[in-house]
């Protein structure tokens, strides 16, 4: 007889024609099967894991239909967080039972490292971190310390860290070849997003930039401005969605647009001393990008890093090479990078914030699903436990 284990499953959508949007899909828990670890395997449970934009884009079946794009009638979803080890294949070492591992969900990776296909997203067959259980090659785990100053709880949202180090460290390269070391003052970051773009900032600070993060909920803002980073409520502009007040068919909406326009561009001045943001990361796109680009400073840099709200993005290329505005576009991280990473963040304290709430329980993840995409929730980090 399989053995099975239990997992919250997401199963394919109906078949629709071509621009039909699909109905939301929703989590099942099922028995799913667990295959045998050979001998460069591990068998692991996830401890605690971190909800990920990702995982919303595989609910809503938006951008596509993931499980439909697999070729399978059910996927398990769930690629950032902290496992265990439970069992190892007879030729893996230094990886004994009991150790707490981060687990790197890349399938697929070029030939320098960096993923093509994400587990328990795009890449067909494999597992993810709402089951109980599953098995990995060995290779794809990353021990944590034994004596991590730090609890399984904050390593949980590595990957938007391992993400945001990698992404900075390119647009940061990028700005530094044209800008070099002429430059009046702090030069001044910006970012809209989710937890990436908070982890980003942290590393701004430390090399000597000014930062600012926008957002439109109370709790949030007192995190941003508790890091260091000077706080925007975007509350403060409500027509600064260009692509719905051009949809809107209502000409007001477009007055509105351009008093926000103005108003938010003239509090990126004032930030920057009138220069404009060396750095813009914008990791929402949208009908925001287009505020985002004329927030540049002339040299500046735009770094993307996901598609959370438009994967389309729209620009002038003539006025983006005047203004030799370097675009920035990545995805995850390079794979070999990755302990490099994990000891960088345990020597340097570079953590999400944790208050000592406990995540959500296992039997509740279809709740936090529904805040998550209602962004009700006030963490850029949302946790849920699976084996605690």
């Amino acid at each position: 007889m399989t053995e099975t284990t239990k997992a919250w499953v997401l199963h394919a959508g109906p078949e629709r024609p071509k621009g039909v949007p699909a109905p939301r899909g929703t989590l099942v828990l099922e028995e799913v099967p667990l295959s045998t670890p050979d001998d460069h395997e591990v068998l692991v449970e996830p401890v605690v894991g971190c909800w990920e934009a990702n995982m919303e884009h595989a609910l809503s079946r938006s951008p596509v239909d993931v499980a439909r794009q697999r070729g399978e009638d059910r996927i398990v979803i769930g690629t950032c967080g902290v496992v265990r080890i439970l069992a190892a294949g007879a030729s893996v070492r230094g990886r004994p039972e009991g150790r707490l591992c981060l687990w790197i969900p890349f399938d697929q990776v070029d030939e320098h490292g960096y993923a093509r296909r994400i587990c328990a997203y795009d890449a067909p067959g494999s597992p993810g971190l709402l089951a109980s259980r599953f098995v990995v090659p060995a290779g794809r785990l990353v021990p944590l310390p034994e004596c991590s100053a730090y609890p399984p709880e904050q390593w949980a949202p590595f990957a938007r860290y391992f993400t945001a180090w990698d992404n900075w460290r390119v647009a940061s390269r990028c700005w530094e070849a044209q800008a070099g070391a002429r430059w009046s003052g702090p030069p001044l970051v910006v970012g809209w997003g989710g937890g990436v773009v908070f982890a980003q900032l942290e590393l701004a600070r430390r090399e000597g930039f000014r930062t600012a993060m926008v957002s439109s909920r109370d709790a949030r803002l007192a995190e941003i401005a508790a890091s260091g980073a000077e706080p925007i409520d975007l509350r403060e502009y409500p027509g600064l969605n260009y692509e719905t007040a051009k949809a809107s068919g209502d000409p007001t909406a477009m007055d509105r647009y351009r008093d926000s326009e103005q108003r938010f561009l003239a509090r990126i001045g004032e930030l920057s001393g009138g220069q404009g943001a060396s750095i813009f990361l914008d990791h929402i796109g949208g009908g925001l990008h287009r505020v985002t680009l004329k927030s540049l400073a002339r040299q500046g840099v735009v770094a993307t890093v996901g598609w959370k709200d438009g994967m389309r993005l729209w620009h002038l290329r003539a006025s983006e090479c005047i203004n030799r505005h370097i675009h920035v576009n990545t995805h995850a991280w390079r794979e070999p990078d990755s302990p490099r990473i994990a000891r960088v963040m345990e020597e340097t304290g570079w953590f999400p914030p944790y208050d000592g709430q406990p995540p959500t329980p296992y039997d509740s993840i279809p709740q936090l699903a529904e805040a998550y995409a209602a962004g009700t929730l006030d963490t850029y980090f949302p946790l849920y436990s699976v084996n605690r």
